[in-house]
């Protein structure tokens, strides 16, 4: 089994890409999915966040105040930190987790799909990474259309991920979503087969 870490920034395409690995057969382990799941259903978790942002962190019938937490962390950067420094090492246990099922069901590629890969220190956990890149016109599009948000609202939630350059740099693999979804497809193919290749 070989491990293969997917980012990308808000409207790369990296989740059609995970999409797309999994359609041949890679499983596919979403960062951000798990980190809710974890944040609401794991006692340890819910116990840290109670300390480090008070019992109004969740309502009365149990779930995540999500508003409250939100106005809590998002622009105050130590907070950020806190919270990062709770739900990040948790979702890199489930990943180990699922990493040890995956080769003792003899999986070929397990993903772990993350918006924040590399700012989390998540490629330590895997064999290798994966960029998913594409034009800034066409990440704001995709956006806009799937969030019914603004132009000016993804540019700010873009200005807080690394830049693409830097994820190029980074990556053992980049893929350049700047085509159509079939010139996609066919790019993530070639990562696909071109990882296995590395694991035989």
């Amino acid at each position: 089994m070989i491990s293969l870490g997917v980012t990308g920034g808000i409207g790369s395409g990296k989740t059609t890409v995970c999409g797309f690995l999994e359609e041949q057969g890679a499983r596919v382990f979403y960062a951000d999915l798990e980190a809710k799941r974890l944040m609401q259903e794991d006692e340890a978790v819910r116990s840290q966040i109670v300390d480090a942002f008070g019992e109004s962190a969740y309502r009365e019938d149990g779930s995540l105040h999500r508003a409250y937490l939100a106005d809590r962390v998002f622009g105050h950067p130590d907070a950020v930190e806190r919270l990062n420094a709770i739900v990040h090492p948790a979702v890199f246990r489930s990943f180990r987790a699922a990493a040890e099922r995956a080769r003792e069901e003899d999986l070929s590629l397990l993903v772990h799909e993350a918006a924040l890969l590399f700012e989390a220190g998540g490629d330590a956990h895997v064999d290798r990474t994966c960029a998913v890149v594409a034009p800034d016109e066409d990440r704001i599009a995709r956006v806009t259309e799937r969030d019914d948000v603004t132009a000016a609202q993804v540019r700010a939630r873009m200005q807080h991920q690394w830049p693409q350059d830097d994820l190029r740099e980074r990556a053992d693999y980049v893929i350049e979503n700047d085509g159509s979804l079939d010139d996609l497809r066919t790019k993530t193919l070639d990562v696909y087969w071109a990882v296995l290749d590395e694991r035989s």
